[in-house]
């Protein structure tokens, strides 16, 4: 799986508001939401006033949910999974709503000369939320149970180079390197790295986050109460939050629009207008680096050839894919990711549909009378599988026949995910570098489209050793040119993460990491005063 954030949301349904409420979809948990309302329904009209306010119960409809949902740490996999982790976890360092790397449980992360060793500076007076105090102890506890050879998790594929972990001080931690690494603290930044006490227990979870579990039923709900030795200065507001699964978009929507549910992740897009026009209703809008590529394996006939390559993306009409796909609720892609880090190449030239010449580079490949191709796709996140139906019309225009299989989420991502000749993906905003040790180097975890290139790779490496931030961008831009020219992904555009929720429901603030509503902070939010 590319990422934590991968799991699992069926593709979206061109439903009117009519549709919705009549289309007698599952409604899952609706017997359980009906009897723990807000008092919050009906046809009244809903105004947030005054500060933010103790009490309520905040009811939060999720899809993606399985019979294997986590509350471990350090394996967030569905958005249930990431929203529990948010919440009951801190990692040392985090990014905010616009992307920007603060400090959580680390007062400071700062590398030496050589970037071979970082030091974390821990924040005194933290307990996590069984009243233990937080010791440098724990986070070389955290750190040995994420690298673990025997069984790595999430964020290890980041952390290849660290050595060892090491208590320096009674707030302090060494992280020493095999190798230079100038971007550590992207890697360590991460959701799925936050810090557990020793002899962690993922069955009994234990965290310093805002809330602790108070009960968890996989694919069905969990229950989230304020852990009253959180460290934070912000809230938690809300006596109770409820995690609740639904089977798909419809049955999610259903919930939210006839009240059983204050607040819904990533709204199908083509529903945007048709929920925004109900006046008890909230959109939110945050622009991030979400991207959902299609790959092509570069090892693999037809696409081990570059110029089959280059002609696939030169099929696509970008800005069509932005229109139909999202709805206008994106930015054009230029088959490069990280759009949000600050060494991302805008300055390369916008790839633009041109028939003409992908028709002459497939002819030069020795595909002049036509090529066809199967298209694996599933709806594994919103957009996914509609962006197939656009690419396969588009690419008619160059003689690609393009057949459609669709699989379902799970059998995408079983044995032969990672496999697939022609498929899609998605990921969440990631920095250039961090993305390319998951994805994009020989040995990555998710290699999706099997690149293996040694100059990318000692490129790669020497960005990583770089500590001046204008030469590093300068090696980062080489490898993306790379990738813009030779590599496996077409990326065609980033999507907004598009949320909506009860107006009553306050403190909802755009997020541009990609995950959604606000980054799953549900500590900043509370039910506000109805009117």
């Amino acid at each position: 799986m590319p990422e934590p954030e991968h799991r699992r949301r069926p593709g979206a349904h061109r439903l009117s508001r009519r549709g919705l409420l009549g289309s007698g979809a599952a409604l899952g948990s609706l017997g359980l939401l009906a009897a723990c309302s807000n008092g919050a329904g009906g046809g009244e009209h809903f105004q947030v006033e005054g500060p933010p306010r103790k009490g309520g119960v905040l009811r939060v409809g999720l899809t993606g949910g399985s019979a294997a949902d986590t509350a471990d740490a350090h394996s967030p996999v569905n958005n249930g999974d990431i929203a529990r982790t948010v919440n009951v976890y801190d990692p040392l360092l985090m990014r905010d709503d616009d992307y920007v790397l603060r400090p959580r449980l680390a007062t400071s992360f700062k590398p030496n000369a050589a970037a071979t060793v970082w030091t974390a500076t821990l924040r005194t007076g933290v307990r996590f939320s069984d009243g233990s105090p937080l010791e440098p102890e724990d986070v070389v506890y955290t750190f040995t149970r994420i690298t673990d050879k025997k069984d790595p998790k999430v964020i290890a594929s980041g952390l290849t180079m660290l050595d060892d972990v090491v208590k320096t001080g009674p707030h302090t931690v060494e992280f020493r390197l095999s190798e230079p690494n100038s971007v550590l603290d992207d890697q360590i930044g991460q959701y799925a790295g936050g810090i557990v006490p020793r002899g962690y227990d993922p069955k009994k979870p234990i965290g310093t986050g805002p809330f602790v579990l108070e009960s968890f039923a996989p694919g069905e709900s969990t229950v989230l109460k304020p852990n009253p030795h959180y460290w934070g200065k912000t809230g938690p507001f809300v006596d109770e939050v409820r995690l609740l699964s639904f089977n798909d978009d419809d049955a999610v929507i259903n919930a939210l629009l006839s009240s059983q549910v204050d607040a819904v992740s990533q709204i199908p897009l083509a529903l945007v207008e048709v929920i925004g026009s109900d006046e008890r209703m909230a959109i939110l809008n945050s622009k991030t680096g979400r991207w959902m590529p299609f790959t092509m394996r570069v090892d693999r006939p037809p696409f081990d050839d570059v110029r089959v390559r280059q002609a696939f993306r030169l099929v696509v009409d970008r800005q069509q894919m932005i229109d139909q796909v999202l709805s206008g609720f994106g930015q054009l892609g230029n088959d490069m990711y990280g759009i949000l880090d600050p060494a991302y190449p805008k300055d390369i030239p916008q790839r633009t549909q041109d028939i003409a010449k992908a028709k002459e580079l497939l002819a030069a490949a020795g595909h002049g009378n036509g090529l066809k191709v199967e298209l694996v796709t599933a709806p594994i996140q919103s957009g996914v599988v509609e962006a197939a139906q656009v690419f396969a019309q588009q690419a008619k225009a160059a003689d690609i026949d393009v057949s459609i299989r669709r699989v379902d989420s799970t059998t995408f991502f079983g044995d032969d995910y990672l496999q697939w000749d022609f498929a899609q993906d998605f990921w969440n905003s990631r920095n250039i570098l961090g993305q390319t040790v998951a994805g994009t180097v020989k040995d990555a975890p998710f290699n999706e489209t099997h690149w293996d290139n040694p100059r990318f790779e000692r490129l790669a490496a020497q960005a990583r050793g770089e500590l001046d931030e204008a030469k590093r961008a300068k090696l980062i831009r080489q490898g993306q040119e790379m990738l813009y020219d030779e590599g496996g992904y077409i990326i065609w555009g980033f999507a907004n993460q598009v949320d909506a929720y009860q107006k009553y429901v306050a403190g909802m603030k755009e997020n541009a990491t990609g995950l959604p509503l606000g980054g799953y902070n549900f500590n900043r939010v509370w039910i506000g005063e109805v009117s």
